[in-house]
């Protein structure tokens, strides 16, 4: 496989003497420059589904066969290509790379190049709408197609890009009656949608927790992904993708055990099969839709609480996790505010890292064992007479008195806030 030229950057691709029309669709430019490549072309999002192809003839492979009726490519070759890291090199360049044919499964030959969004053309990790395949019938491709294929290129991901970036009339009034845009009329938007205007509801956020195993997924992909799970679940559910986030409103649900046992088994069946780990937050009841703009946001207070302190199974509401998010909000704040920093947990961690002893650490669990001696201990692994010595040192250190409660709050607020920052181990730690 060779990376062939590409065409002018800035230049958009002329056929003949002539430009393509500005009213063109994916298959009228699929038609185009299958006539001006030589060859027959398909066009495909990133998860290899044919969004638009050209006129075949009797050149046409399986591949194409297959691809064009199935309305995805053969899985046999899909992973050959993945193999020859194809679609790797895709979503890394947008040179146009020359694929060999494959004998043993029936492939000819075939040029692709990747459609990148086109405001992602600077970005370190662009986003890749899809593919441009050319395949080769009888004849060799024409001189200049890998020039065609990288014009098309570009002209394609202004299609896609303005499809995907312009929300219907209808996806606009959802995204309003989520609070986004500005206000809104409910009893319109209850009329469009056919929702009713009152009755018990809740709103449902999700939010993707990144983790190395988990995939690269776009919101909008996810979007989609829950937009069919909460349909199923209720064919009068409201889905909306705003930022990072995907909201889902249920209306006149009839329990609310229900709407929290969906949620959580949607959040485990998505990271069992595949592989996304999701943080869900629900409000509920919701009384009317004029109240679903407050429950988002509500929704979105209990996932913007740290990773850390949030429910160990990922799904909650802000009455269960009220601690969590509030803590959240706190230490938000005081992060934010340098004045509200005691800068004695700064002569503490000096100390630590002058003398290789860990009198942070000590003090930290000390005081989430609630002052219990021996748990702290065992924790730390030392014997009980040594975290006292060390707690006594921080006394010292610090001056503070560790049985007053107001010293004691204090530390442990500026305590979390660090750990928060820096991580448990951000310091030394030498027993």
């Amino acid at each position: 496989m060779s990376v062939l030229s590409s065409w002018p950057k800035g230049v958009d691709v002329a056929v003949d003497s002539g430009l393509v029309a500005a009213d063109i669709d994916l298959f009228g430019l699929a038609q185009i420059v299958a006539q001006n490549a030589g060859g027959m072309v398909s066009i495909e999002d990133p998860q290899s589904h044919v969004l638009a192809y050209s006129a075949s003839d009797e050149a046409a492979d399986q591949m194409r066969v297959m691809s064009i009726l199935g309305r995805e490519g053969p899985r046999e070759y899909l992973a050959v290509l993945r193999k020859w890291g194809v679609f790797d090199r895709l979503r890394r360049t947008d040179e146009v790379i020359d694929v060999p044919e494959h004998e043993e499964l029936n492939i000819k030959r075939r040029l692709a190049v990747s459609i990148r969004h086109p405001a992602d053309g600077a970005a370190r990790a662009p986003r890749v709408l899809g593919t441009i395949w050319l395949q080769q019938g009888t004849r060799p491709f024409k001189p200049d197609a890998a020039e065609i294929l990288r014009g098309a290129s570009a002209i394609a991901g202004r299609l896609i890009s303005r499809s995907l970036d312009a929300p219907s009339t209808e996806a606009l009034l959802v995204q309003r009656l989520f609070g986004e845009g500005g206000s809104v009329d409910v009893v319109s938007v209850a009329s469009a949608l056919n929702l009713p205007m009152t009755g018990p509801a809740a709103v449902v956020g999700f939010a993707l927790t990144a983790t190395e195993s988990a995939p690269a997924t776009e919101p909008s992909a996810l979007g989609s992904m829950l937009r069919l799970r909460a349909s199923s679940f209720r064919n009068d559910s409201v889905t909306a993708t705003l930022g990072d986030r995907v909201y889902v409103l249920l209306p006149s649900y009839k329990a609310a055990h229900a709407v929290t046992a969906w949620t959580r088994q949607l959040v485990e069946q998505l990271e069992s099969k595949r592989g996304l780990a999701l943080r869900a937050a629900i409000a509920c009841p919701v009384p009317d839709l004029s109240s679903v703009a407050g429950a988002r946001r509500e929704v979105d207070r209990v996932l913007d609480s740290t990773i850390a302190t949030y429910p160990r199974g990922r799904v909650t509401t802000l009455a269960e996790s009220r601690t969590a998010v509030l803590l959240g909000e706190i230490l938000d704040l005081v992060g934010t505010r340098s004045e509200l920093h005691d800068p004695r947990l700064r002569t503490l961690s000096e100390y630590d890292r002058k003398h290789s002893a860990s009198l942070r650490e000590s003090v930290d669990i000390y005081l989430r064992e609630h002052g219990d001696v021996r748990n702290a201990a065992t924790a730390l692994q030392v014997h009980p007479n040594t975290l006292r010595y060390r707690i006594r040192r921080v006394e010292e250190i610090l001056r503070i008195d560790l049985t007053d409660p107001a010293d004691r709050l204090l530390l442990e607020i500026q305590l979390a806030l660090h750990r928060r920052e820096h991580g448990r181990e951000g310091g030394s730690s030498t027993r």
